[in-house]
């Protein structure tokens, strides 16, 4: 007797769970992200793979750029909602005018992990260019003047006690231009992502000299967004920290060993089979190119302060941004301080 009935609503709910869920699909919000396709954005890409912001109720678009600077602009503009990449002097200037606020962190230079490289050309090489210590009189190109890339180079310089005034310092403008200029004997050496670098020490076209982490740790990346996005819409903001911090996690914890990092579990080996999908590489070379991700994606606040002042001193920003201004407390979640 009641048979038909219980068939009918089954089948009316299951009718209604499919409503909801294409509902829900079609409200979903539109968010546009801007990254660079390096292995440090991977935050982002294991959330998009893994639907963490569909869980959120969000609809991402990656936006890719060759350089870190044109993520910060664009974010400025308007023409993306986050941008996931490097701090440069250039986005600590739009944020110190209130235009731009860190709200999480990105990857770390950390010691075993290898974020960014210092490899040089074959040709300075062989000409005695082997170590650090090394680069006095020798030309370096980086992504830009204020780039992270610059700022490694000082960090490495300053350790070595070699004059940064004694090197030829060469803005190149993307990653594209740099492997250009070293394969094309325009600069003897260049500090760029390993995710790039590793493929050409691989092939025999450059030399390792060293990676970043291992010589000098610091809060590479941040993630930021307007301070309009922030202040007008704080629930999009929210929502979409939850999906990136879970990306975060599921990145840290693949790679996380009991020693360093690990690329061999099955998790892991998923995690570099994303990576390969947006940055183009083998898994196998992406294996060697695993920057450190904290899994909450907490903000090292004293290197921001540090970054600020050295960008300061070497005369790439105005004496009176404020630290202060540049992270939004409401947000970022800072790392605590050993």
């Amino acid at each position: 007797m009641n048979m038909p009935y219980r068939v009918s609503m089954k089948r009316a709910f299951l009718l209604a769970a499919a409503a909801l869920a294409i509902g829900t699909a079609a409200h979903a919000e539109p968010v546009k992200i801007g990254v660079s396709p390096v292995a440090s954005s991977g935050a982002v890409f294991v959330a998009l793979e893994n639907g963490y912001f569909s869980e959120q109720g969000l609809e991402p678009t990656l936006v890719f750029f060759q350089a870190a600077q044109p993520v910060a602009v664009a974010a400025a503009s308007g023409d993306i909602d986050f941008g996931s990449t490097a701090l440069t002097a250039g986005f600590y200037t739009m944020a110190g005018q209130g235009i731009l606020k860190i709200i999480a962190a990105q990857s770390h230079e950390m010691p075993n992990y290898q974020s960014n490289a210092f490899i040089v050309s074959n040709k300075a090489y062989d000409a005695g260019f082997r170590r650090i210590t090394d680069m006095s009189g020798h030309s370096v190109g980086v992504n830009a003047v204020g780039s992270s890339t610059h700022y490694s180079l000082g960090l490495m310089a300053e350790k070595y006690k070699v004059p940064l005034k004694s090197l030829k310092i060469d803005p190149l403008q993307s990653f594209a231009n740099q492997v250009s200029a070293l394969l094309g004997g325009q600069v003897d050496s260049i500090v760029i992502p390993s995710t790039i670098a590793n493929p050409l020490v691989e092939k025999a076209q450059a030399h390792l000299i060293a990676y970043v982490g291992d010589e000098t740790p610091w809060q590479i990346g941040a993630l930021f967004t307007s301070t309009r996005m922030a202040d007008t819409n704080p629930g999009l903001t929210r929502r979409f920290l939850l999906a990136y911090k879970k990306g975060a996690a599921a990145f840290h914890d693949a790679f996380a060993g009991s020693h360093g990092k690990a690329t061999s579990s099955p998790e892991a080996q998923k995690i570099l089979l994303i990576l390969a999908k947006y940055t183009k590489q083998s898994a196998e070379t992406l294996a060697s190119s695993i920057p450190y991700m904290d899994p909450e994606e907490r903000l090292d606040v004293a290197d921001i302060h540090h970054q600020i002042a050295w960008y300061k001193a070497h005369h790439l920003l105005a004496p009176g941004i404020d630290p202060a201004k540049v992270i939004d407390s409401r947000y970022a979640v800072p790392l605590a301080q050993q």
